[in-house]
């Protein structure tokens, strides 16, 4: 295959390079047309282009192929734990049985926030949405580290800055949801692992250590797994654009916060279980539903099916869908009215024609609102929880963009629409 690609415009030839990356996806750097030619290129919303390159997360829509360097998300899925598929897309190998001690008990030894962090969610309206008040605390965090704004980070106080973060968002996280219930906040305690004083600061009392079941720990080392990094999504585009400033990673991470915030990114699980209640409610008929969602006169949407770049079946929802039975099963709720209105959407959606032809297979959130709203969430958190997960790609995306000698600040151009020169008309003149 040629390593150029050619470019006829007004009449001259260019030649392009073209990038051949690891997995053999090809790329034309343009990095050059416009000082070549005076044209830019036009993608609205970026479908079609690649702003960076990156070796953390590979994803093959039409294959249905996720991997984190290297390694199937099911295998990770299966045989992991979260912070080890942390260390593994901030740090690029999976670390050794020492290494991996020390990088929880660094974390288990930062879980604690700052006192005066309470006087801002003293200053949160009570019914504050979980997101904003998240965004505000992160981004917060950096006065409480003033060394973290230097953008010029030694290695040391990089890893730092990024053990604080991924320490802290648990507890905050809890204290958000503590807040909501009117509950005094619980601390994380010294002798439970991360997933364990997440659950307990979140669903246990001051003075009463809660123990959780087995299957609601590993759904939720699955929960995080699956969803820690996913490529240049919106939001993670977004800690890139605004970490290319040289903004902190705290300040960065907070931008992710509320790009996931929007409802067309971070909100499609809350959106299901919206959805299966609508259903519920109305009596159950999830063939009524679909013949809705294919109507295009109907404003009905099918939340949960079909995904911007899987053109396959999400591999995630494969997971997704056996931990969500299990979790089911153990906390009791495996005759929750909502799962056989979920379970007869997906079987009537994968052999109906209209689905298969436009390839909208359940994917991850389908599953996932359900396993949540079983373990005892509310809807309001579920986008919080995402960020949770989603902080350690925001992470590894935001470190492997400051390390690259060849990042520069994002600035993307645009083709011009608006009204051509014209002179100021005096407001007495004006018509």
């Amino acid at each position: 295959m040629s390593d150029k690609a050619s470019i006829n415009l007004d009449g001259t030839s260019y030649d392009l390079p073209v990038i051949v990356g690891t997995e053999n996806e090809k790329a034309v750097d343009i990095s050059k047309l416009r000082d070549l030619s005076g044209f830019i290129t036009l993608d609205p919303g970026y479908k079609n282009t690649g702003a960076t390159k990156s070796a953390i997360t590979f994803l093959d829509g039409e294959k249905g192929i996720l991997r984190y360097r290297g390694y199937p998300i099911e295998q990770l899925a299966e045989k992991s734990t979260f912070l080890e598929v942390a260390y593994l897309l901030i740090y690029g190998e999976l670390p050794k049985k020492e290494v991996l001690e020390k990088f929880r008990a660094d974390i288990k030894k930062q879980m604690m926030i700052h006192e005066d962090m309470k006087n801002f969610f003293a200053g949160f309206p009570s019914k504050s949405h979980p997101m904003g008040q998240l965004s505000c605390l992160v981004g917060a965090l950096s006065a409480f580290y003033p060394e973290s704004l230097n953008p010029n980070l030694t290695d040391e106080e990089e890893d730092q800055t990024i053990i604080n973060l991924l320490a802290k968002m648990p507890t905050i996280v809890s204290w958000i949801q503590k807040k909501s219930l009117g509950h005094p906040v619980v601390y994380p305690k010294n002798n439970l692992g991360y997933i364990d004083n997440f659950l307990n600061m979140l669903f246990g009392e001051v003075n009463d250590e809660k123990t959780f079941d087995p299957v609601v720990i590993d759904a939720m080392h699955k929960l995080l797994i699956l969803h820690a990094d996913h490529e240049q999504n919106c939001s993670t585009s977004t800690v890139r654009i605004v970490g290319s400033s040289n903004a902190n990673l705290y300040a960065s991470v907070a931008s992710g916060i509320n790009a996931l915030w929007g409802p067309l990114h971070g909100g499609a699980n809350q959106a299901v279980i919206e959805m299966l209640e609508a259903i519920k409610n109305d009596g159950g008929d999830a063939e009524k539903y679909l013949a809705k969602a294919k109507d295009k006169n109907d404003p009905f949407r099918l939340m949960g099916f079909g995904h911007r770049v899987y053109k396959n079946y999400d591999p995630r929802a494969k997971i997704m869908q056996q931990m969500c039975h299990k979790v089911l099963k153990e906390t009791g709720h495996a005759n929750d009215p909502l799962l056989p209105i979920a379970l007869e959407l997906e079987k009537i959606a994968l052999n109906d024609p209209y689905f298969i032809e436009r390839k909208l297979y359940p994917n991850v959130d389908f599953y996932s609102g359900i396993t949540l709203k079983a373990m005892g969430f509310p809807t309001s958190m579920f986008t919080v929880l995402f960020a949770v997960a989603r902080t350690v790609g925001w992470i590894s995306q935001w470190s492997e963009m400051i390390q690259d000698p060849q990042q520069k600040i994002g600035r993307p151009r645009q083709l011009f629409s608006g009204a051509t020169t014209r002179d100021y008309v005096d407001i007495s003149k004006r018509k």
